[in-house]
């Protein structure tokens, strides 16, 4: 038993040796290849089985003969596995640079394709991490070109937009200045016109601005769809009358909702609008509120407008998007759908468009108020 304690401590004291050389080893070589790594691990094990079989033959426990045989036995494994761990090495390392020029590929704009040959368990992992990365980028950088392509569209409308009116302004201003206007009050009644119509542009880009930037202050309050609905066919009925087009609100529940009034009316006053100057006089603009699936509030707006290009219609919604000249309205810059759809995802809601026979139907899907 003495003995047997004696062979295990020798052997420990060798194989620890060359075990801590094999870490401070390990240390140096860390920032090269793997190849070098694991040749290293490789050498630490059957060096440290030499190390303790000498260790125990310095303590005369083994006789010559059988030291040499030992030696030999470790020798050709030290052989085997150095040889095991330089092919090991050298293909991780050779998959691990392919990985990496097929990852500089998505990186410098391209897709990401993973390598054919086969890998370990880890790098097959970090291909497929690398791919659903590479997917992610390619969907940013489409969202980055539609808003830069919606952010270039809205400043050449907008810049329309003002000149336009501006021009007029500048015109009427110098007429009445001179001394030329023919009748004064019309032109004082088309300025304060046209001042209106700039100063709710304005508004509608600094709403659009903190939509965007996420900083739409909201204010929720419970209320009724059918108060809410009912003040927006007030507001919009005006606007109705003058076009020649009816405001039909028969199918709309009482049903509660936890909404910011305010921006909710918006919403409801931009969709009407935007169906009444679309719909041909005599025609029909109908809105209707009802219980969704899973609980949801549906509030939708039909248009008698002729539906919309079946193209355009996942661009409703875009900043400044208005489709084709005849669909151009007289006035406006093509923000109001956009602010639309921002306050209706601002209160975890969605804005959809669908055609429908003869026209357009515009919903808005917002979560069931609280019990």
């Amino acid at each position: 038993m003495r003995d047997t304690l004696l062979i295990a401590v020798y052997a420990f004291v060798g194989a620890a040796a060359t075990g801590l050389a094999g870490a401070a080893l390990l240390r140096v070589v860390r920032r090269r290849s793997l190849t070098a790594s694991m040749a290293v691990v490789a050498a630490v094990g059957v060096v440290a089985m030499l190390a303790g079989t000498l260790a125990v033959a310095w303590a005369m426990f083994l006789s010559p003969h059988d030291l040499k045989v030992v030696t030999t036995v470790v020798a050709m494994a030290a052989v085997v596995s150095l040889a095991t761990a330089l092919l090991l090495g050298r293909w991780v390392v050779a998959r691990s640079r392919e990985l990496t020029v097929a990852a500089r590929s998505f990186g410098d704009g391209g897709e990401f394709a993973a390598p054919a040959a086969p890998a370990t368990a880890e790098l097959d992992s970090l291909s497929r991490e690398l791919a659903a990365t590479s997917a992610k980028l390619a969907e940013s950088r489409e969202r980055e070109r539609a808003l830069e392509t919606s952010r270039r569209e809205l400043v050449a409308w907008i810049s329309h937009d003002l000149r336009t009116p501006l021009a007029g302004l500048r015109a009427m201003s110098e007429a009445l200045e001179d001394g030329v206007a023919a009748d004064p009050d019309r032109y004082l009644r088309q300025i304060r016109t046209e001042v209106e119509r700039l100063n709710d542009m304005v508004g509608d880009l600094f709403e659009l601005s903190r939509i965007h930037a996420g900083t739409l202050p909201l204010s929720y309050t419970r209320i009724s769809l059918y108060d809410l609905v009912g003040d927006a066919l007030a507001g919009a009925d005006p606007l109705a009358r003058e076009l020649g087009v009816q405001l039909v609100g028969g199918r709309v529940e009482p049903l509660p909702v936890e909404v910011d009034p305010k921006e909710m009316s918006r919403v409801l006053g931009n969709l009407l609008v935007n169906a009444i100057r679309r719909t041909p006089a005599d025609g029909t603009v109908a809105v209707a509120a009802e219980r969704g699936t899973g609980g949801a509030v549906v509030l939708s707006v039909t248009d008698g407008c002729g539906g919309i290009p079946e193209e355009d219609l996942p661009r409703v919604f875009d900043t400044g998007w208005r489709g084709s000249h005849a669909r151009t309205p007289p006035a406006g810059a093509g923000l109001g759908l956009a602010i639309v759809r921002g306050i209706v995802e601002a209160h975890q809601g969605r804005a959809t468009v669908h055609n429908i026979p003869g026209g357009c139907r515009f919903e808005v899907v917002l979560p069931a108020a609280a019990s």
